[in-house]
C-alpha cells in the first residue's frame, strides 16, 4: 500500500501528510460500483482464484481549482488496495457537476480500462486474452475497426473486449464486457461452473 504526501504551494508551506487511501464505502459511487461488478465477472471467469477488484478513494495529488467540490480520486484496485493508472472519476468537479458521468456505457469503458491496467501492471500478466489469437484485448465500442479511436468515453455502441486480430488485421469483437465466460472453451466453462457451485455451497 502506498502512502501519499505532497508539497503545498505557497510561502510558509512545507510537506504535509495526506490522509491514507481507503476503500470506497458501498453506495458512495453507485455507477462506478455497478461497472466494476460487471468487469469483475470477467476477471473471475478468466483468472480463477483471483479475488474481485475494489474501488479505492485517495486524496488528489494536485492543488484543487478554486471552485472544486471534491479532491478525492477513485481508483480500481487489487483486493489489498494497490492500484496502477488513472482515476475513474473527475477530480476537478465544479459546483453543480455530477460526481459520476450519466452515461453507463462511458463509465463501463473507463472502469474496464482502469481494471485492465491495474491487473496487468500488478499481476505482471496480459489480461484479458483473446482465445482465438492469444493476444491481449482492449475495451472498445462494439464494431471498432481501428486500433486507436478518438474518444474512449464517446462510444457509439456497447463496450466490448476487442481483439486486433492476427497479422491479417482481422480485428473483431470478442464479447461484451462482463460476458467473457461465454467465450471460454468448454473445459474452462465447466470448471468455472463447478467452482461457482462450490462457492455457493452446492454440489
Amino acid at each position: 500500500m502506498s502512502y501519499f504526501s505532497y508539497f503545498s504551494i505557497g510561502p510558509g508551506h512545507g510537506w504535509q501528510d495526506v490522509p491514507e487511501p481507503r476503500r470506497v464505502e458501498p453506495g458512495q459511487w453507485p455507477k462506478l460500483e455497478a461497472a466494476l461488478a460487471v468487469v469483475n465477472r470477467d476477471l473471475m471467469a478468466t483468472l480463477p482464484g483471483q479475488d474481485a477488484l475494489i474501488l479505492m478513494r485517495a486524496p488528489s495529488w494536485e492543488p484543487l481549482p478554486r471552485n472544486a467540490v471534491d479532491g478525492d480520486q477513485i481508483y480500481v484496485a487489487m483486493p489489498d488496495g494497490r492500484w496502477h493508472g488513472n482515476s475513474v472519476n473527475a477530480g476537478d468537479l465544479e459546483e453543480g457537476d455530477p460526481r459520476e458521468p450519466d452515461d453507463a456505457t462511458a463509465v463501463l469503458a473507463v472502469v474496464a480500462a482502469a481494471a485492465q491496467e491495474t491487473v496487468m501492471e500488478l499481476l505482471w500478466r496480459v489480461w484479458p486474452i483473446c482465445s482465438a489469437h492469444k493476444i491481449g484485448m482492449h475495451p472498445r465500442p462494439a464494431g471498432t475497426t481501428e486500433d486507436r479511436y478518438q474518444d474512449e468515453t464517446d462510444s457509439a455502441g456497447p463496450v466490448v473486449w476487442w481483439c486486433r486480430g492476427g497479422r491479417d488485421g482481422a480485428c473483431h469483437d470478442v464479447s461484451l464486457v462482463g460476458e467473457l465466460a461465454a467465450t471460454l472453451p468448454g473445459k474452462q466453462r465447466r470448471a468455472l461452473r463447478r467452482s461457482a457451485r462450490k462457492r455457493d455451497g452446492r454440489r
